[in-house]
This record gives C-alpha cells, structure tokens and sequence, in this order.
C-alpha cells in the first residue's frame, strides 16, 4: 500500500502513489521481484485524519504487507491500525512524530527534523537575524526549535517564528512581519547605502504546496524594499516552483536550500527516471525532481532488498512478520544506489534525538538556486546527527 493526500486545499502528493504504481509495472514486467509479483494498492489520505486511518484499514483488510513510500501527517491515526497487525510502515515522508517513534516504522530519512536542522545550520554561515515562516499546525509547532538548533551551531540567534494558516492564499501579513522582524527597513538599508540588500536579515519559509503562495506576495513586496536572503526546504521549494517564480529574476535566485537527497540530476538517479520514462512516461503527476517521488523509489527499492533478503534465506511466502523480522535483525545493510547511506534499523542503528529515536539517517544535502537551476551548493551529504542530538526544545 501507498498513500498520499490528493486533490485537497493543502500539500499533495499524487506523485507517491503514482511512482508507486510505475515501480510495480516494471518489476512485474520483468518477473517480478524473485519471481513474486508485486501488486500495489493505493490511497488517497486527503490531509484528514479519518481518511489515514481509513487507508491504514484498508491496507491491514486487503492483505498488503508493508506500507511503503506514502505521505500523512497524522500518524497517531494510521499507526495504530498497522501496529496491531504488525504491519511495517517503510520510508514514509517523515510529515508525522509516530514515523519516528513506532516499532513498526522504518525511515529512510531524517523527516522535516533533518531538514530544518540543516536549513538552520545552512542559514548560519550568513544570516544573522532570520524570521521563520511556516504553518500554523501541531507540526509547525515543532519548525521553531528545529532551525533553531542548526542556528545555534553556528552562535546565531533563534529565528522568530512567524505562523501562518497552511491552505492560505494570500501571505502578505506573513511576508511583511518577516521583513519587519529581520530589520529590512527601506531607512536603513537603502539603494544607495547597501546596493538594495539588507545584509545578515534571511526569510525561511516552510509551507508545503503553499510556499509559492508565499513567495508570490515576497516578490510584490521585495519591490519596495532591500532584498533578504531567503531559505527553505526541499518539498516546499522546487525546481518547478523556481521556475515558475521567475527563475534568476525571482525571489529564490540564491535561496539556500536544504534536502535529504542529492540533487535531481545527480546521475544516481538515472535508474529511477528510466522507470519513470518506460513505464510512465505520460503521467504528469510524476515529477522526478520530487522528493516524495523521490522517497517513494527509495522505500521500494528497499522493499526489493527485503524480499531478496528473504528468497537467499529460503523464505517463498512474503508476509508483514517475515519483513519485520529481516528488518529488525538488520542482518544486510541495505545499498540505495548512493541515495542515502546504507540503510538498518538495529537498536544501535537509532540515533539518539529527541523526540525522533526511530532516525536512523542523519544526513541531508545542501542545495541552492544558481542561474535559476537548484544546484549542489557543496558536495556530499551533511551530517546533522550532532546538531539533532543537542537540540532543546525550548529557546536558549
């Protein structure tokens, strides 16, 4: 099973259930994995927590034996109901505390936790007021202290934390509190005395399919004022979001971007496309560049690894507790092609994060918008383990 919300007023992602669905044709149409087919249901979560728990349901009631590659921000909803068949949830998004905290979970990333830690620790090298912007929700709640701890590694101040609805339409309040509280003052920071620019002040904004949204009334407002650094993380911003912002005229030309994964034309990722373009080649909802789509190759290539795992030992029924026991035992790392580190879920795996003890993937990638292109701004993955393990919850 793979779900994901769809056709809703707040963050989508028809591209999971989608890739899902492309994974499955091209294994099928080459035997299968060892021979065992690969059937893959779908569902659409709908940002609601009734629907997760529904599609969690319906997963356990159909039989499937993972749920791999899908999106949900309400885990304490959809959790309950695999646990209980002990069903393993393989590399979800990370939208929700359960992903990290469940036995039965298995990511293959660090979550928005990772993402933000290493946003923040990005944003330190040049910033040195920031104002965060991102949603006003339970998870948004947990954004501040996030930036904050990668801020903190770089003796930077905490980021003001600026909350904003997640399905607006029109951010204008949001983008002028931002502008106000990192002191882009036109007065101060004028044409004549800074070239324009309003050196040290950074915007971070984190909203999901809703950052354009924001980034549409930032650049109405940049106009009449000193421009700032700004910053945000894959999954809110995007190669398509870039360009249709302007691109090296827009707002996110120089944006620092920070990621789970190298970037999208990273050769690592040609096996993914070549499915992508055999088997999917007119479905729209696909976008390559997607770190949903992205995550969601990741989780099955896993799911792959698992089931060949379990044909060298002999095991020719796949069930939920054969994928557990292998998982848990953790006996074979598993190989993503580069993607991530080698992957396992051991006990001494786990690293020691609050709040998250089920990460077992501590690193992100460093992007930034050059020339209207998100490019590698360094090379290699960043380990943020140490900035997620000293973070404190409150402000220091």
């Amino acid at each position: 099973m793979t779900w994901a919300p769809e056709d809703t007023r707040a963050t989508n992602m028809p591209g999971m259930p989608a890739m899902a669905q492309a994974y499955a044709r091209s294994v099928n149409a080459h035997g299968g994995i060892r021979g065992h087919r690969l059937r893959v249901l779908t569902c659409n979560e709908r940002n609601d927590s009734v629907a997760a728990a529904q599609c969690a349901q319906r997963a356990v009631d159909e039989g499937a034996v993972a749920v791999v590659g899908s999106y949900s921000q309400y885990g304490r909803s959809f959790m309950s109901p695999l646990e209980v068949k002990g069903v393993p949830f393989i590399g979800g998004y990370g939208a929700s505390d359960e992903e990290f905290q469940s036995p039965l979970s298995y990511p293959v990333n660090g979550g928005q936790a990772s993402l933000l830690a290493g946003n923040g620790r990005q944003l330190a090298a040049d910033c040195k007021r920031v104002a965060l912007v991102r949603p006003d929700t339970i998870q948004g709640d947990q954004m501040p202290s996030l930036l904050n701890s990668g801020l903190q590694s770089g003796s930077r101040h905490p980021a003001k934390d600026i909350k904003a609805p997640e399905d607006g339409t029109d951010y204008t309040p949001q983008v002028t509190h931002a502008l106000d509280e990192v002191g882009a003052d036109p007065a101060v920071y004028g044409r004549a005395k800074a070239g324009g620019r309003a050196p040290g002040a950074c915007v971070a904004a984190s909203l999901g399919d809703h950052t354009d949204a924001f980034f549409d009334a930032f650049r109405r407002l940049q106009e009449d004022s000193p421009k700032v650094r700004v910053a945000s993380v894959l999954g809110s911003v995007g190669q398509s979001l870039v360009n249709r912002s302007g691109g090296t005229s827009g707002p996110l030309e120089g944006a620092d971007i920070t990621g789970w994964y190298p970037v999208a034309d990273d050769p690592r990722w040609r096996p993914m496309r070549k499915v992508i373009n055999d088997y999917a080649f007119d479905d729209n909802r696909i976008d390559p560049a997607d770190q949903g789509v992205q995550t969601t190759w990741i989780a099955y290539t896993v799911l792959r690894s698992l089931i060949e795992q379990l044909d060298d030992a002999g095991v020719t029924d796949i069930t939920s507790h054969a994928l557990q026991a292998t998982l848990d035992r953790g006996e074979r790392a598993i190989d993503t092609g580069g993607l991530t580190p080698k992957l396992r879920w051991r006990d001494d795996d786990m690293l020691a994060v609050q709040d998250f003890p089920r990460i077992v993937n501590g690193m992100v990638t460093y992007q930034v918008v050059r020339n209207g292109e998100l490019v590698s701004a360094q090379r290699g993955f960043v380990n943020v383990t140490r900035t997620l393990e000293g973070r404190r919850t409150d402000d220091y």
